[in-house]
């Protein structure tokens, strides 16, 4: 709860108890201040150089740091540092995060 839930819901959960719940979750991140705008998050993206977006495109459509070294034909260590590179350069936690991001920027 304390990193952000909504709600706790034990089962058997109700179909009308879920719904609501996912209406409040919603509610409550397109009202957070905590979110950036589109335009913030495009700005964060951008400042990313060209073989870290190649490695963040790999990253978000769900490729392991493996599977991403061999098909940019360099180090999963190199892959690991760039992926690194983009977690801090976007300011983002989690993999999670960085997708949001990349969808709230378009």
């Amino acid at each position: 709860m304390k990193a952000g839930a909504v709600d706790f819901l034990e089962k058997p959960v109700r179909h009308s108890e879920l719904l609501a719940s996912v209406d409040r979750a919603q509610t409550r991140a397109s009202s957070s201040n905590n979110s950036p705008s589109n335009e913030a998050a495009v700005a964060r993206l951008v400042e990313r150089t060209g073989r870290e977006r190649q490695v963040m495109d790999q990253v978000v459509a769900g490729h392991a740091n493996k599977e991403i070294a061999a098909r940019l034909g360099i180090s999963q260590r190199t892959v690991e540092n760039h992926r690194a590179a983009v977690m801090k350069r976007t300011r983002t936690k989690s993999l999670p995060d960085l997708i949001r991001l990349v969808m709230r920027a378009g």
